[in-house]
């Protein structure tokens, strides 16, 4: 157990760059789709150059950092198995469930832009990328108060950010309609 603090500090570190992958990919993607409304030849150096900066963000930061966050999650949970005896630990597990999921989503749509397939639109790629948000306060709440009872008030409380959010993108697109450079 001398060494449960080290395992939890690499553990935290590879969630925070797993996430920093998730944060930062959407974004990527948007300009990507942006991109494939552009003319030619400015539509295909940007398209080039946004797969290999996808390609590098997914491959060498992203998923190792989420296999690596998970090993690390695995090994917490076999130095301590009272974690899994805990409702709020549930709950989070539902969480890191919900994460992979969009994790496993967000590869599909790095498949089809990585193809040139464009399937979602800019607006529809901001929402998206407010989901790995949802979770990330939704976790860092459970974790920190550790209380499974009251996170009816989380819920509540992610759909106000989530709401939030959407006002937000709703605004910066009304700015943008005014401004393209923003």
């Amino acid at each position: 157990m001398e060494y449960y603090n080290y395992i939890k500090a690499l553990h935290l570190i590879f969630v925070i760059t797993w996430f920093a992958g998730l944060f930062y990919i959407p974004r990527l993607f948007i300009y990507h789709i942006e991109a494939s409304e552009k003319p030619e030849p400015e539509k295909s150096i940007l398209s080039t150059q946004l797969k290999l900066m996808t390609k590098r963000l997914w491959y060498i930061i992203t998923w190792p950092s989420a296999v690596l966050a998970t090993i690390f999650a695995v090994w917490l949970l076999i130095l301590a198995p009272v974690w899994l005896q805990m409702p709020w630990m549930h709950v989070k597990l539902a969480f890191v469930l919900l994460l992979f999921a969009y994790h496993f989503k967000t590869h599909h749509i790095f498949n089809q832009l990585q193809k040139d397939r464009v399937t979602w639109t800019s607006n529809q790629m901001r929402l998206w990328n407010e989901v790995s948000t949802l979770i990330l306060f939704a976790v860092v709440f459970l974790v920190i108060l550790r209380d499974a009872l009251n996170w009816i008030y989380g819920v509540v409380g992610i759909f106000l950010l989530a709401a939030m959010l959407m006002l937000g993108i709703k605004v910066y697109k009304r700015l943008r309609s005014k401004n393209p450079d923003l």
